[in-house]
């Protein structure tokens, strides 16, 4: 029996609204809300997928967790403590622990530095190691993440976008975090490069003790990655469960018009497939009751009036609907 994981990280509420101006004075006439009020926590170990379409708020969430982007309301508690509350070398030194890895390798790195000031600049600013000790640790870097430590002088141009991931995944544990926000970071790698990122993810998740959020649009990689997953959908977390549970038994409709667009191997396998029509409502003027009511081909009347319940298929197996789970 494992023993089981601590939890590393609590969010409580979480919400982002960007605000919306418009006129000569720039008067505030409404709200974007990226992320409208989320609740859920990450283990030690532990990778926690989050999907949903574009625009649903995955990202803005993640980078809102490590305070790149400031909250409009919510708790964050890492560790127990509230880095909600942390300001100046506090932050500073908490942001040891949190790291982030960007999407697009091309922007991400910074074209007029070497990889060896890239990885090396966190080793100086928090005072780790400087000169030829930082020069040994971003050798050592570069090893673990499946790069030539002679090409610590290069410039990002010289490497494809695989490499380059690979760079910025070696930013990201130069620190020796706890958790990594993993957004989307393989998604603008061709496939057979996706794979080996994935696994190199999963290596160093083990051999570190690393906890991920891992923000993906792709199913089929936050099922090989992901332990839970989180299914979002214009700013809310409409569904949550273990990830082969989740697979097995998929509650909201919008769960399961996202698996169903899975494209599946096998020609004598008859899937279902379930269209979602329309487009994603406006985050500005989202819809009343529930938010994917307009698309939703069991809606109910009382969906468009009501805020759907908290409904639990099992005890780590949650979805917000008025459908009743299926047993």
């Amino acid at each position: 029996m494992s023993q089981e994981k601590k939890e590393l990280l609590k969010v409580e509420g979480l919400k982002k609204y960007f605000p919306v101006v418009s006129g000569f004075f720039s008067k505030v006439t409404g709200y974007v809300k990226a992320v409208d009020n989320i609740s859920f926590t990450v283990n030690e170990g532990e990778t926690v997928g989050m999907v949903g379409e574009s625009g649903c708020g995955k990202t803005t969430a993640g980078r809102t967790i490590i305070r790149l982007i400031e909250p409009t309301a919510g708790n964050i508690y890492f560790k127990n403590k509230d880095i909600m509350q942390l300001k100046g070398q506090e932050l500073k030194d908490m942001r040891r622990n949190m790291q982030i890895i960007f999407q697009d390798p091309y922007s991400s790195l910074n074209p007029r530095k070497t990889i060896l000031e890239i990885v090396g600049e966190a080793l100086e600013v928090h005072n780790i190691a400087k000169g030829k000790e930082k020069e040994d640790i971003v050798a050592n870097l570069m090893e673990k993440v499946g790069l030539s430590p002679k090409y610590i002088n290069r410039y990002p141009h010289e490497f494809s976008g695989g490499q380059r991931q690979r760079v910025g995944i070696a930013r990201a544990i130069a620190l020796k975090p706890s958790l990594i926000i993993c957004d989307e970071p393989v998604s603008a790698l061709d496939v057979s490069i996706q794979a080996q990122v994935i696994n190199l993810l999963i290596d160093l998740r083990e051999e570190m003790n690393l906890s991920y959020i891992f923000v993906a649009h792709d199913l089929s990689v936050v099922k090989h990655i992901s332990h839970r997953i989180i299914v979002m959908y214009l700013g809310k977390l409409v569904e949550m469960a273990e990830t082969e549970e989740l697979f097995a038994h998929p509650c909201h409709p919008y769960t399961q018009a996202l698996l169903s667009a899975i494209p599946n191997p096998d020609p004598t396998n008859k899937s279902h497939r379930i269209v979602l029509t329309g487009d994603v409502p406006s985050p500005i003027n989202p819809p009343s009751g529930c938010p994917f009511h307009p698309r939703c081909v069991r809606r109910k009347p009382i969906c468009s009036k009501e805020e759907p319940p908290i409904q639990h298929r099992t005890d780590t197996h949650f979805y917000k609907c008025f459908l009743e789970p299926d047993k």
